[in-house]
């Protein structure tokens, strides 16, 4: 008989397991990570009415694998550039929800009278919420389009990062069994430095390579190769001291900005999602049923924290950054739950051996059941709001809208504020990269010169080349002329002349410290000195060549960095004849930081520049079918728009990532509310009446009267004492005329 080993057997288990639990929960409408993780159970050693896995040890090595794959996978939908749009809503929103529900899991399991580290990891376990299971939610209930939607999606992107960072973290602290702050700092230090170095060395090299071989490359060849540099980077972050995930989640977002990104997403998707179910049935093995009879009273009362918690935590930090109360508390019912990450970070205290062996059951049964109740959550989340909008007392309701307005508006980086955050990220990029170099010569390459011609002579060689190759950043970190523009206006300032001396001595006093710091490690120090001043005398003589050198790789990172959207341009400008069926329509909505805002149609040119035609603009409740060229857009549009795949692309590229820079005036058109009071020249007239389109060049989009909401009230209306006026357009126009006589003018915010 032909011996089949246990490995084979197992995953035919598994697999057929999870497809048959799978095809139930789909038909049952219900998320299929509760599907996976029954299947566990039901093979796994505590369940013995089914044939159990075997080798337990494997299992647990694929598992490991669909991690990995889980990782890359979040990675190739991250985006530096999503983290960049997604601003600092989402930001402070995450931070709040994640430190209060770190602290709220800390509490709670002191209180159970667990251990710390058991208490720690709770925390850490409770702190992120499931982007999949969100994700399915929002498209089963079709809410995807809706304003807070975007809000979820946003805190998503900040929270993941916050995970990885939460995996170093507690790694760190695993190992050292205690709260070892200078540990801590040396962690997260390590950690920004290795992210720096990995992002700009993957963006100078991996675009150019797979451009470079993209003839080369069949379907079958490129994901052989991302999987690879997957697993090279993986192979990588392990020896330097981190995870395997982190490794996997780096390359992800390396590649996502690469014009190969989609197409190496769609390819590694049926991989991820083999080894992921093999991940989440093997998550489900480790569940013990009498396990999770023994702590029933914990899993309630960390279920009842969890919905409770992320909900309050999420909205608080949403209304702290600006967010209206109701998108606010619809995001909060939206991320009470906590998914794969948080299996990720239990597993991990699992596998260091610091957390008790019930933690980890309790983490999957507290997912199983928020899970079932997310979807319930979202649709309750809008009457929720309703019920207790009428219960807020008006003062907070009205302060709660000021707070919004103000926090909202979009304002301006003063030039010493652009100058300064230049140079900081200037200093920050080249002293890593600095560094790095001169780690990397003095503990590989040093060695080896040594081997091949000698100590002395080694030193000398490594030292040459060491210099080479640091002579481009040492001159852009000590010389280079940061947000040229800027730094001309505050030249021109006699004030700021000083400062800007001070700022320039800082950054020659480091380069000269770096320099000492990299020929010190090969010399004595009076050897060390004499080759310094040398060095600085070189990069003064050769500043010019070394210039065009910089320019050159500086040009080349930014050419990987923006070659998804130099390819979109390029295939907008190809302008090919395509046939009607090419075509579809697809939705976007207005920001309010997009330039395009209260432009007209004709102004934007989104057809010549684009090819893309605007079918219909949802404004509201009301519907602007075809609308003509003379129609502004305004935030909050919903944009109906119909084009090819390319041209949507393009769109997409300009309408989410193409906001103002930080050198460009102020915006003149903000969205803004406003009182009606006697005595101001609009009290007693009709809309049309009062001059706020004419004089102002703004418009009303909504009144609050009362407990009334009047949204694109007619021009007719007549604005009464006590009315809320929502205004678009020029906010010091139009405050011109909501000002009473005698009221001093107030700046804008």
């Amino acid at each position: 008989m032909i011996h089949l080993p246990n490995l084979i057997m197992d995953l035919a288990l598994i697999l057929g397991a999870a497809a048959v639990t799978t095809l139930i929960f789909k038909k049952l409408k219900q998320p299929l990570v509760l599907g996976y993780l029954i299947a566990g159970i039901l093979v796994g050693p505590y369940f013995d009415l089914f044939p159990t896995v075997q080798e337990k040890d494997n299992i647990q090595i694929w598992s490991e694998i669909g991690v990995i794959f889980l990782l890359f996978s979040l990675g190739l939908e991250f985006s530096f550039k999503k983290l960049m749009k997604v601003g600092g809503s989402a930001s402070v929103t995450a931070f709040v929800e994640v430190v209060v529900m770190l602290g709220f899991g800390f509490v709670t399991g002191k209180l159970l009278g667990w251990s710390t580290m058991d208490s720690i990891f709770l925390g850490g376990v409770l702190s992120i919420s499931s982007t999949t299971i969100i994700i399915r939610a929002f498209e089963e209930l079709g809410v995807k389009g809706q304003k807070f939607a975007g809000l979820v999606f946003g805190i998503l992107v900040v929270e993941d990062l916050i995970a990885i960072v939460l995996l170093v973290l507690l790694s760190t602290l695993a190992v050292s069994q205690q709260f070892a702050g200078t540990e801590m700092l040396i962690s997260v230090v390590k950690l920004v430095f290795f992210l720096i170095l990995w992002f700009i060395g993957g963006i100078f090299f991996i675009p150019t390579l797979l451009k470079k071989t993209k003839k080369l490359m069949s379907e079958e060849t490129l994901l052989v190769t991302a999987i690879a540099l997957c697993l090279l980077m993986v192979v990588l972050a392990t020896q330097v001291g981190f995870s395997a995930a982190l490794g996997a989640f780096i390359m992800g977002s390396i590649l996502a900005e690469t014009t190969q990104a989609e197409k190496i997403e769609h390819l590694v998707k049926s991989v991820k999602d083999l080894f992921g179910a093999i991940f989440f049935v093997s998550v489900g093995m480790l569940i013990d049923p009498k396990m999770l009879q023994l702590y029933l009273g914990p899993v309630i009362l960390i279920t009842v924290i969890t919905l409770l918690g992320k909900t309050l935590s999420t909205t608080l930090g949403a209304v702290l950054s600006g967010q209206p109360l109701k998108s606010s508390v619809q995001a909060g019912m939206s991320l009470a739950q906590i998914g794969e990450f948080s299996f990720i970070i239990a597993t991990l205290g699992l596998t260091l051996k610091v957390t008790s062996d019930f933690l980890y059951p309790i983490a999957v049964a507290v997912s199983a059941v928020t899970t079932f109740t997310t979807p319930y959550m979202i649709k309750v989340a809008e009457p929720f709001y309703n019920w207790l909008d009428k219960r807020l007392p008006e003062k907070w309701k009205a302060s709660l809208a000021r707070y919004s307005s103000g926090a909202q508006t979009i304002s301006q980086a003063s030039d010493w504020q652009v100058v300064l955050k230049g140079y900081l990220t200037n200093t920050v990029v080249c002293a890593v990269i600095l560094l790095a170099i001169g780690l990397l010569s003095s503990i590989y390459i040093l060695p080896k010169a040594n081997e091949l011609v000698g100590v002395r002579s080694g030193k000398i060689v490594t030292a040459v080349v060491t210099f080479l190759a640091m002579a481009p950043f040492l001159w852009a970190l000590a010389v280079r002329q940061v947000q040229g523009k800027a730094y001309s206006n505050l030249r021109s300032q006699n004030k700021y002349k000083g400062p800007l001396a001070l700022l320039r001595i800082a950054r020659i006093t480091l380069s000269v410290f770096l320099i000492g710091f990299m020929v010190g490690r090969f010399f004595s120090f009076g050897v060390a000195f004499t080759v310094t001043l040398l060095i600085v005398a070189i990069l003064i003589i050769f500043s010019k060549r070394i210039q065009v050198f910089y320019d050159r790789l500086e040009a080349r990172f930014f050419s990987n960095f923006n070659a998804r959207e130099a390819a979109a341009e390029a295939q907008k400008k190809k302008e090919p004849v395509l046939a009607p069926w090419d075509a579809h329509l697809a939705s976007f909505n207005v920001h309010a930081d997009w330039e395009g805002v209260g432009r007209t149609l004709e102004e934007l040119g989104l057809r010549e520049k684009y090819g893309v035609n605007i079918a219909l603009i949802e404004r509201g409740e009301r519907l602007i079918p075809i609308p003509p060229k003379s129609e502004r857009l305004y935030p909050g549009d919903r944009l109906q728009v119909i084009g090819t795949d390319e041209q949507i692309t393009a769109f997409r590229n300009y309408i989410e990532y193409h906001v103002p820079s930080l050198t460009q005036a102020r915006s003149e058109v903000e969205l803004r509310r406003y009182d009606v009071q006697p005595g101001s020249q609009v009290f007693g007239k009709t809309i049309r009446q009062s001059g706020i389109r004419e004089l102002a060049h703004s418009m009303v989009v909504g009144i609050e009267r009362g407990d009334q909401r009047i949204l694109n009230p007619v021009s007719d209306m007549l604005l009464e004492d006590g009315d809320v006026v929502w205004v678009v357009g020029n906010p010091r126009r139009t405050a011109a005329l909501f000002r009473t006589k005698g009221e001093t003018p107030k700046k804008p915010a």
